[in-house]
């Protein structure tokens, strides 16, 4: 076989497909057909007996008390939002490089947010850029453990220790994954979970929401599920707002939260299986991560703590350094390894939400000013201009997906190993053929308008 690189008219490296179940999530059984059937029939879709089962047992993993199911990640998070007495004038400090659902739901509580850079090393909030933004009307940090890598959670939390502020995690990419040999989820006053089916804890389409505060948890389950206060628990929310009734059920937020029982039901097989199924990808992903690591130009991102780990590694990322790489853009160095054979590897990244025109421009409610400004006093302006957060707006040509192993194949990995090596090592003459990086790189995820 040759060994020039297919994009210059040499052999392809993988002409065949490597087997599906390498990369194939979730991963199914016949226990979770039948919990699936079981709860259909039964007609329990829409009950809580099954979601209460699942809520304990995912809270008891990350040993804390309290767990409430809900529709999805945005809705967890937006109850630990509420849950933490985030509300009308509140700001929230959040890295501007996660998906828009770590965050936006601050517009629905009347809150906004404060956007932080990044540290390059770990695409997480840069600690050192908190103090910067926190003024008298700070509430909460969300924490975002983003692509599977764990925050630097000691650091957040000394510094929302001092100034009495509270402390959310975001870890729908985090699942299982140890800070300091601590599960995330467990490491803040709450956390909210995405469940979906892309996510490494796949259940379908759902989320949870984890916490050992009493008040933040009743508050959660007053915001957003209807019934439960006064049917489920004896709440004591006249701690919140003495003198009212809570009889009726109806929830403070004019929004139903309640987690389907299908994706419960699954949530509790997942629950025994994960913990295996964890274990094999994060062999997998080290081993394929330390040959990586090999080759100049490209580098893992992984815990430096020998007691941390990535959990399921969902959306894992390694470092693109193109001077490495005889100035090779990761763009060319993408279409140089698709030509390969080799899939589920390209440029990615967030693209920072602070230069969205939703947290710029848009008036969401029409209330005649830009909604991330309307609930502040009149003359104050937190939005951030293009450079101001220049770590992460640079960050979308330094980062690539890396393959998602689901499986431990030495031979496999060791194959899509070489077709990295084989472009970093034709990096000069790839450059005859690099037409450069787009001049935005990363996805919002959302519309741009």
């Amino acid at each position: 076989m040759s060994m020039k690189p297919a994009l210059l008219g040499g052999e392809k490296l993988i002409s065949q497909p490597l087997p599906r179940e390498l990369f194939t999530w979730p991963i199914l059984n016949a226990e979770m057909d039948q919990a699936i059937l079981d709860v259909l029939h039964n007609r329990k879709m829409s009950g809580l007996d099954i979601t209460r089962q699942f809520e304990q047992a995912f809270a008891d993993w990350h040993g804390v008390k309290y767990g409430l199911g809900c529709p999805n990640g945005t809705a967890a998070l937006q109850c630990a939002l509420y849950g933490a007495g985030v509300g009308s004038g509140d700001e929230v400090i959040c890295s501007t490089c996660t998906f828009w659902a770590s965050i936006t739901q601050v517009y629905s509580l009347r809150a906004t947010v404060r956007f932080a850079d990044i540290v390059p090393e770990t695409l997480c909030i840069d600690p050192d850029y908190l103090e910067k933004l926190i003024t008298p009307r700070t509430k909460a940090v969300m924490a975002v453990h983003v692509y599977s890598m764990p925050a630097e959670m000691d650091q957040i939390s000394a510094i929302c220790r001092k100034h009495r502020i509270k402390l959310i995690e975001d870890c729908s990419h985090s699942h299982g994954a140890l800070y300091k040999g601590k599960i995330t989820g467990s490491l803040g006053d709450a956390a909210g979970f995405s469940i979906m089916t892309g996510k490494s804890f796949a259940c379908g389409e759902g989320g949870i929401m984890l916490t050992d505060d009493r008040e933040i948890y009743e508050r959660a389950i007053l915001f957003g599920h209807a019934r439960r206060h006064s049917e489920d628990l004896q709440l004591e929310a006249y701690k919140i707002q003495p003198g009212k009734l809570w009889h009726c059920g109806i929830p403070w937020g004019g929004i139903k939260g309640r987690l389907n029982q299908f994706t419960s039901a699954l949530g509790l097989v997942q629950l025994k299986k994960y913990p295996a199924e964890m274990a094999e990808i994060q062999a997998a992903m080290n081993y394929f991560s330390d040959l990586i690591d090999e080759i100049p130009g490209l580098k893992s991102i992984r815990p430096a703590d020998a007691r941390s780990t990535k959990g399921g590694w969902y959306a894992s990322h390694m470092i693109y350094d193109s001077a490495a790489l005889n100035g090779l853009s990761v763009t060319a160095f993408y279409n140089a390894i698709s030509a390969e054979g080799i899939a589920g590897c390209y440029p990615y990244g967030y693209r920072p939400l602070h230069l969205h025109p939703l947290f710029q421009t848009i008036d969401v409610f029409n209330e005649g000013r830009p909604t991330r400004l309307s609930c502040l006093p009149e003359g104050i302006d937190i939005r951030e201009n293009p450079g101001d957060l220049p770590l992460a707006e640079r960050i979308g040509s330094r980062v690539m997906l890396q393959p998602q192993f689901k499986k431990f194949d030495k031979k496999a990995i060791e194959l899509y190993v070489s077709g990295f090596r084989k472009i970093a090592e034709y990096s000069k003459e790839l450059l005859s053929v690099d037409k450069g990086n787009p001049q935005e790189m990363g996805k919002w995820f959302m519309s741009a308008i």
